[in-house]
């Protein structure tokens, strides 16, 4: 199969081929070739050979302005790189079929004649910005460019795109769930349409004089700008009362293009605003970089899903924030309570043991064990949050959060960061605690159960599986590690549920509408009402973030046969009770190296479940509240010389004179408004 590639001719031989007679030709195929050659050409002799062949620069000059000549370029400012849809996932499946099939563009547009030559506008955006104002002031000169911005096509264009930028604004700003999001411009006058009123009179001036220019001094100028700045002040506000009132993600994508949008009138305003004789060059070239720029992000999915990620995160982690405090012990007492809350997950954790054991003997599909697993699993993880207890691993993706909003709300001055090291002691040793109460008496419920069900029915009901059981226990004959990283995962999954679902809690006003329900208050005391609301807003999201686990605990291994994938979770808890089961199965008789070796993995286990959901958490955290990450490296080594110097304060609650000052950092940090319920 023969491939042919288009033959690169040199810049001259170009120029020479279509420009040495005046071409009228509206083809974009001289442009194409002439910017190819260009990006590979030493571009001081390109000006070199423009000057001393004035005849072929001023032919190339005529094509340049006659395919540009009446052609609108406003989708160019008010489209691209410009949120097009109020939600997330229609607008990234626009920018993923624009990226493999490129719209197709009206051909009487500039959109698409930028389009269609700058086929990689990223390149050649670089290529352009690299090049000095001398040599770029040059270029435009030689080829009669240098007033684009002050012919009267242009500032018609310019203006009709900061109208239609303007009227957009209006549009989404009026919205009344965007409006009830900064409840404190209800008394004063709208931005918005102040700012309209303002771009009106611009109108009327453009309108009464085609040459009138804008000028920085200029009253009208004066005012729009000042006009523009409320208006995202605005917007700041909105997305700052989000940690008060939730947000939606159509709220957020509505704030968001909000945002551009202003952003890009002030860019359209700035090359409309001639102060000086040398701001016509200027703002010509301006006006060049700008669309070229706009063009080489109007589909970039990186930029989507960090602008419409990144608030979204930050609520998630504020609101597993707020819980998360609650599990960092600061005293003796709080240890020890630590330790009797997690032993009683542990009791729980051990009695699921032996009922997902039988529920492996009741005959069936791979689904219906998906469904009696999640099932056991949900069960038991939403009695442990109910009864107040501790299940260790759950600690990691609300404590990462805290860590993160503490960190990310101080001074991060180098007291800070010893105060930190001392917080992320407490971290430690209350997750230590947690692990130690959850194994400790998981394996003797464990044990006692099934010894119990052998004493009761004279049969050993973990005897069939306890070969595979002890199998996965170690690390060398099973996955237990990749396995152990699985539920690390899904534990940091279940943080972000119980984030989203407090978040959509507080935006639409559950508790609230619970506690006022009509139904409720007429045929029962509106003293039931009230307790149901406390009763949600307290229990709700943590609720339904220990039923998705249990959900994704209890499916992922029969799923993963069903499609033929080495897919399952190993938990600290669980495999401690089933290290339990193994052991009486095989009547106690195993190698000391097998005993060993499953004992070390418990533990082993619980460091990845500990190290993937509080790592990941950490990274969300940290992204969400954009701590900088130069910082991590100086954070990671205070950490380490308070560990080398207090060893045991990582595994026990010994008293230290920054008690005081840590407790403040979290209190200071992590508050739960009222009104946040």
């Amino acid at each position: 199969m023969a491939f042919s590639f288009r033959h690169k001719e040199d810049f001259n031989s170009i120029l020479t081929k279509y420009f040495s007679f005046r071409n009228e030709t509206k083809s974009l195929d001289p442009l194409m070739e002439m910017l190819q050659s260009i990006r590979i050409s030493n571009f001081q002799h390109v000006l070199e050979f423009l000057k001393e062949n004035r005849e072929i620069t001023d032919n190339l000059g005529y094509y340049i302005r006659n395919i540009f000549d009446g052609k609108p370029f406003n989708l160019s400012l008010t489209e691209a790189n410009i949120l097009s849809e109020n939600a997330f996932y229609p607008e990234l499946k626009k920018r993923l079929l624009d990226s493999i099939l490129p719209n197709v563009e009206n051909e009487d547009t500039i959109w698409y004649i930028v389009d269609t030559v700058s086929v990689r506008p990223k390149v050649d955006l670089a290529f352009f910005s690299r090049l000095s104002d001398d040599e770029i002031n040059e270029i435009f000169t030689l080829l009669k460019i240098d007033n684009l911005s002050i012919k009267t096509t242009v500032k018609n264009e310019l203006l009709f795109s900061l109208n239609i930028l303007a009227w957009r604004i209006i549009g989404n700003a009026m919205d009344v769930q965007v409006v009830n999001m900064a409840p404190e411009y209800r008394n004063f006058d709208n931005p918005f349409l102040a700012m309209q009123n303002e771009i009106d009179l611009l109108n009327h001036s453009f309108r009464d004089d085609p040459q009138f220019q804008l000028d920085s001094k200029s009253v009208n100028y004066k005012q729009i700008k000042v006009y523009m700045q409320q208006c995202l002040d605005f917007v700041a506000l909105a997305f700052k009362n989000s940690s008060r009132y939730g947000i939606s993600s159509k709220i957020n994508q509505s704030l968001l293009k909000i945002r551009q949008q202003l952003e890009r009138m002030s860019d359209i305003l700035s090359v409309m605003v001639f102060d000086k004789e040398e701001d016509v060059l200027k703002n010509s070239k301006k006006l060049f970089f700008k669309i070229l720029e706009y063009k080489s992000h109007k589909n970039n999915l990186v930029e989507l899903f960090s602008d419409s990620t990144t608030l979204k995160s930050h609520l998630i982690t504020n609101h597993t924030a707020e819980t998360g405090s609650h599990y960092i012990t600061s005293s003796k007492k709080d240890y020890l309570n630590m330790f009797l809350r997690s032993s009683g997950g542990g009791v729980i954790v051990g009695a699921l043991c032996v009922l997902k054991l039988l529920y492996g003997y009741i005959p069936g599909s791979d689904f219906s064990h998906a469904f009696l697993y999640a099932f056991n699993y949900a069960m038991g993880f939403v009695m442990i949050y109910l009864m107040n207890y501790v299940l260790a691993t759950k600690q990691p993706a609300m404590t990462a959060a805290t860590m993160a909003k503490v960190l990310s709300e101080g001074e991060n001055t180098k007291k800070n960061y010893v105060d930190f090291a001392h917080l992320v002691s407490r971290l430690f040793r209350s997750q230590f605690i947690a692990f130690m109460g959850n194994v400790l008496l998981a394996f003797p419920i464990a044990l006692m159960i099934i010894y119990g069900m052998d004493v009761f029915f004279a049969q050993n009901f973990a005897a069939e599986k306890s070969a595979k059981m002890l199998n996965e226990l170690d690390p060398f004959q099973s996955k237990a590690i990749f396995h152990a990283c699985i539920a690390g995962f899904f534990l940091f999954i279940s943080g972000i549920i119980a984030g989203n679902v407090a978040n959509s809690s507080v935006f639409y006003h559950i508790p609230k509408r619970i506690e006022k329900n009509p139904f409720l208050n007429y045929f029962f005391a509106q003293s039931v009402a009230k307790g149901l609301s406390k009763y949600y807003a307290k229990n709700w999201a943590g609720i339904i973030s220990n039923f998705w686990f249990g959900v994704f605990l209890g499916v992922i291994g029969p799923v993963g046969l069903f499609f033929g994938l080495d897919l399952d979770i190993r938990h600290i808890t669980f495999a401690s009770g089933n290290f339990a089961l193994g052991l009486y199965g095989a009547d106690f008789s195993v190698t000391a190296k097998t005993f060993w070796i499953a004992f070390f993995t418990v533990f082993l286990i619980g460091f990845f479940n500990f190290a993937v959901s509080f790592g990941l958490s950490m990274i969300l955290a940290f992204r969400s509240r954009k701590v900088n990450f130069g910082e991590v490296k100086e954070i990671y080594r205070e950490i380490i010389n308070y560990f080398m110097k207090n060893p045991l304060r990582f595994f026990l609650p010994i008293r230290s004179s920054l008690d005081t000052s840590t407790q403040e950092m979290v209190e200071n940090t992590v508050v739960i408004k009222p009104e946040d319920q």
